[in-house]
């Protein structure tokens, strides 16, 4: 069985998804009269993230749930320290932007600043139904949605555990579930589940986490045999998603999907392919979180900036400098990934580990 590390294909997807992500939010920032298909999905990318977070969830901590080795505690501490340091440090950037801005005389949207949302989004749950407004820096509620799975993450490894004998049909019905929930949502609420963000977050990430564990299970009993087929299958399901983009298939389809590239991916690297493992692919993967949660106050900075320098009343940026615009956030996340996003990180595991160091010398005094 591989390494997390190992399945570095997954981790180059990150990259994709956060691309998909940032070009769906700069997109109209850029002066065209069309969008592509491609890119008005974009808001997807999010579901991918998710797919990924539950695939690799199991495959890093599902033995030890099974076997009684998972310690909750720790769990809770890891993710929290994989999320929370960039997460805070964001929100204040946000905050700090919103009162120079108001202290500059510059107009903002009002919803930037909602103190009264405040304390949701510190102890991330703003994605919970819990804060009123999409205040702040609004990217941050699917960090409270991978929250909400964190927490609950042992019922996921529950299902996932009795059903290892089972990939097959763990996967059904996953894929069964998400057929039920997305049109039954729309049914209620006359919205998309995909597009839920501060209202139903949370319930966004679940059918999602749980294709991801499910395609963990399959991936796991070795349904994947060999090279040849894992290429296969990464590839018609490669093609099948760009097929559903462009001819607007449901996006309950389109996440499926993702189920079938994460599984074939993941085959690709367990069967000792390289594709996908290439080191500067790695590395933006690695970034994209700091990608994902610097994209919109960089917008916000560059655009605004632009736009009073060039007198450009419509905010809308020509070619040459949008894609200034979007080749600067690579740089501008690796500076956020190595002085916050890692450092904090590294700095809160220590912690973890001098605690356990305490009570070990502790209880053999």
């Amino acid at each position: 069985m591989q390494d997390a590390a190992n399945i570095r294909p997954l981790t180059s997807l990150r990259f994709f998804a956060a691309l998909w992500v940032v070009l769906f939010h700069y997109w109209p920032k850029l002066d065209v009269a069309f969008t592509p298909a491609m890119v008005a999905k974009g808001y997807l990318g999010v579901e991918l993230f998710f797919v990924l977070s539950g695939f690799i969830l199991c495959h890093v901590y599902l033995s030890a749930f099974g076997e009684g080795r998972f310690k909750y505690g720790s769990f809770l501490w890891n993710r929290l320290a994989r999320v929370y340091p960039l997460h805070l440090a964001t929100l204040a950037g946000m905050i700090g932007l919103g009162v120079a801005a108001g202290l500059a005389g510059v107009a903002i949207d009002s919803e930037i600043l909602r103190w009264d949302a405040l304390p949701a989004n510190l102890l991330m749950v703003q994605a919970w139904g819990l804060a009123p407004a999409a205040a702040f820096n609004h990217p941050s509620w699917s960090i409270s949605a991978e929250w909400f799975a964190y927490l609950s993450f042992p019922a996921f490894a529950f299902v996932a555990w009795k059903m290892r004998a089972r990939p097959w049909l763990y996967a059904a019905v996953t894929l069964a579930a998400i057929a039920i929930l997305y049109p039954t949502f729309q049914a209620l609420t006359g919205k998309s589940l995909n597009q839920a963000t501060i209202a139903w977050g949370a319930l966004r990430i679940v059918p999602c986490f749980a294709l991801g564990c499910a395609m963990h299970s399959l991936w796991r009993s070795g349904a994947v045999r060999g090279v040849r087929m894992a290429a296969i299958g990464a590839l018609f399901s490669g093609a099948g998603l760009l097929a559903a983009v462009l001819l607007g298939a449901p996006d309950m389809v389109i996440v499926a999907t993702f189920g079938g590239l994460i599984l074939g991916l993941a085959g690709l690297a367990q069967h000792g392919s390289t594709f996908g493992s290439q080191a500067g692919l790695v590395y933006l993967g690695e970034i994209s979180y700091s990608t994902y949660m610097i994209c919109v106050p960089w917008k916000i900075i560059f655009v605004n900036a632009a736009a009073r320098v060039l007198n450009l009343a419509d905010e809308k940026l020509p070619l040459g400098l949008w894609l200034i615009f979007l080749v600067a956030l690579v740089p501008l996340s690796a500076a956020s990934y190595h002085l916050v996003e890692k450092p904090a990180r590294e700095r809160m595991k220590l912690m973890a580990d001098s605690r356990r160091s305490r009570r070990v010398v502790t209880a053999g005094a």
